[in-house]
């Protein structure tokens, strides 16, 4: 069982940043692929953002490329979404993920299988 709390989220104006983080209970946070996801009012849940194991590879959803970067640190059992120039468009709650271990990076929600309670982000014109 792996257990994810997020944090780091607020209010923002548009074209600040916020630095969202990911903390994972248990020993397989190195074996698992991660990912954020977020969900706006009266939307589908949108894949963000996923890293690999070792962090050496990532995929970003079109709409955040340049500006948001993901990343982690396995010996801090962490994962990290740098979030800069945002949009109101942006505003969601944010969900972190986990995958299955030993699992490649996966843009669909269905294949994860660990989530966290989500953190808001509002971005304020």
């Amino acid at each position: 069982q792996v257990q994810l709390v997020e944090s780091g989220g607020g209010l923002v104006q548009a074209g600040g940043s916020l630095r969202l983080s990911c903390a994972a209970s248990g020993r397989t946070f190195s074996t698992r692929t991660m990912g954020w996801f977020r969900q706006a009012p009266g939307k589908e849940r949108e894949f963000v953002a996923a890293i690999s194991r070792s962090g050496a590879s990532t995929s970003y959803v079109d709409s955040v490329k340049g500006r948001f970067t993901i990343s982690r640190d396995n010996a801090k059992n962490t994962m990290y979404l740098q979030m800069n120039s945002l949009k109101p468009d942006d505003t969601a709650v944010y969900y972190c993920a986990a995958e299955p271990a030993l699992r490649g990076i996966s843009l669909s929600a269905a294949d994860y299988v660990y989530w966290g309670q989500g953190t808001q982000v509002t971005v304020s014109s």
